[in-house]
């Protein structure tokens, strides 16, 4: 794999000097303005819908996606998509009902919900574990995977872990800048990222027609990928019947067909893009109509991902199964479907491969940043102002938070120098939807019920999360101990370890289900009138005509591409 050209080079140093630049120039105004905590987490009011879209979207992309993702796309083909897809039906959702319990509630943390909806206990609670995940998951993961793609990029060697201190670096000096830095920067990291991504996909594309010596043709390179895998061109992964090969119990397990859209991928978004700090921290501190129009932007984006992300990896399959990438994809010797995006990125041309690497950079960064000015601000708002220091001024509050970034940040890299937490052997995208769903299906559940459930109780939410936790663990580590491989509930499939394994997005749906059931019971036992129940108004529920627009245009484009690839 060739190394870095000078060109590449000052491709990347010139990114890095304009994202750092504009965020210095931003800051400053900022300082000279405004040193209020919550412009420095929110930006309050100052974030346009275009940044609030390009933000929700630069937080969401990162290295999970654009390694994890592109291995999952190489296992399995254009199925993964769906998690894009109904993301983009899952903002919609969140835009029309979600925000304006919020921005109506004055919500600016999700630890700060569960407080006013329910009780401080569940409030702290979470906020200690959000904080847990953000670190020892999402930034571990990210930092990882950016590190692993980019030393490949490099050519390997002894750059790993330069690399990850030059990541977190960056990072952390885009993040001390505050939320309206990271939503202004990040508008310029997603137009890298999206150029960036466009070109690798491209580069994909004419590998695969140059190969089977259609000449340097992106159509033809497509049209050779369907042809030549047409089981990667299905949106609903077939279930496994009798005589089934590993490899197609494998991909059910991954995305178990019509199942999973019955079931986990609809908590995995919206409780992601609804109930999820680092996400929907983006639009707390604007206005219903800004904050609707961002989010609907950031799903109309969603659209491009699979084309940026996935492809690649179906081009990667197909270049492998036909006798290329060998050396790339098994580096060592060891294969590894996750090595999918680097290996392609490994054969861009000089100057094209600064801009993946920038675009590769951007996802990472803008990643990080996010997630580690989500856990300054449930730390500092939600533990530090409650617990340690009520009294705290806003400039004490201001330094506490990028103190909590730093050393964020320092453990995400300590934790992750010897891959302590098994990210590699996993695979990233993988390692974070499953630590992520085995709380997902109680936090979705307390935060659905407490929104639009006056009756819903403080002794349900506790309820909901113990139980939500435990039926996800249950489901995934012992139900076929205790009920066999094969209910009405469910059917579990031999996993490429030997032992029987439930589909983890049916695992899902299986505690949220429970435990919603759990939570109403117990709701019920309770007052008929709850005090902290939040106060709806039908027309906080209103849409304008742009919004509208917006809505029946994503909505159009999704039902076309699962007509197209059903």
């Amino acid at each position: 794999m060739d190394k870095f050209a000078t060109v590449d080079y000052i491709i990347f140093v010139v990114y890095f000097i304009i994202v750092a630049g504009y965020g210095f120039w931003i800051y400053s105004r900022k300082t000279a303005a405004n040193n209020s905590s919550k412009d420095y987490f929110l930006a309050e009011g100052s974030l346009t819908w275009w940044a609030i879209g390009a933000s929700l979207i630069a937080s969401n992309i990162s290295a999970e996606q654009f390694i994890g993702m592109s291995g999952n796309g190489f296992e399995v083909g254009i199925a993964v998509a769906a998690y894009e897809l109904i993301a983009a039906v899952a903002l919609i959702i969140v835009a029309v009902w979600f925000i304006p319990v919020y921005l109506k509630n004055k919500i600016f943390t999700m630890p700060q919900f569960l407080n006013n909806r329910y009780n401080e206990t569940t409030s702290l609670i979470m906020a200690v574990f959000w904080l847990f995940l953000y670190v020892f998951v999402n930034l571990t993961s990210i930092l990882y995977l950016g590190a692993i793609a980019i030393s490949s990029m490099a050519g390997g060697g002894d750059s790993f872990h330069l690399i990850m201190v030059a990541l977190a670096v960056f990072a952390v000096i885009i993040t001390l800048g505050g939320m309206r830095v990271i939503g202004f920067t990040d508008v310029i990291q997603v137009v890298v990222l999206i150029i960036g991504g466009i070109a690798t996909t491209y580069v994909a594309l004419t590998l695969v027609s140059e190969h089977f010596g259609l000449g340097k043709d992106v159509l033809a390179g497509f049209n050779k990928l369907m042809e030549d895998s047409p089981k990667h061109f299905e949106m609903i992964v077939d279930k496994p019947g009798v005589g089934a090969t590993q490899e197609e119990i494998n991909k059910y397990l991954m995305l178990p067909g019509i199942g999973m859209y019955l079931a986990g991928i609809w908590i995995v978004n919206l409780n992601y893009w609804g109930c999820n700090q680092y996400i929907t921290q983006r639009a707390l501190g604007a206005d219903l109509k800004t904050a609707r129009m961002g989010i609907l932007f950031a799903g109309l984006l969603k659209l491009l991902m699979p084309l940026i992300v996935m492809l690649p990896g179906i081009a990667a399959y197909v270049l492998y199964k036909n006798g290329a990438l060998q050396e790339e994809m098994a580096p060592g010797g060891v294969f590894h479907a996750d090595n999918a995006y680097s290996a392609i990125l490994g054969h861009l041309p000089n100057g094209m491969k600064g801009l993946a690497l920038a675009a590769l950079t951007a996802a990472i960064v803008a990643g990080l940043a996010g997630k580690a000015n989500s856990i300054a601000t449930i730390y500092t708002l939600d533990i530090y102002k409650k617990y340690i220091n009520a009294g705290a001024s806003e400039s004490k509050m201001v330094w506490v938070g990028k103190i909590t970034i730093v050393i964020s940040i320092l453990v995400a890299v300590l934790f992750t120098w010897n891959d302590t937490l098994g990210i590699g052997g996993a695979g990233g995208f993988t390692f974070i939807q499953k630590y992520t769903g085995f709380i997902s299906p109680g936090v979705f559940a307390m935060f659905l019920l407490g929104m639009f459930w006056k009756r819903t109780t403080g002794p349900a939410a506790i309820t909901g999360l113990i139980s939500g936790f435990g039926l996800s663990i249950f489901f995934n580590e012992f139900a076929t101990k205790v009920f066999g491989p094969e209910t009405w509930l469910y059917t579990a499939y031999i996993n490429k370890s030997g032992n029987y394994e439930i589909p983890f997005q049916i695992c899902m749906g299986l505690a949220f289900a429970f435990t919603l059931a759990m939570m109403i019971g117990v709701s019920l036992l309770g007052p008929k009138e709850n005090p902290k129940a939040f106060v709806l108004d039908k027309k906080m529920f209103k849409v304008e005509p742009s919004i509208l627009v917006l809505i029946v245009v994503t909505l159009l484009l999704v039902t076309a591409i699962y007509v197209r690839f059903w």
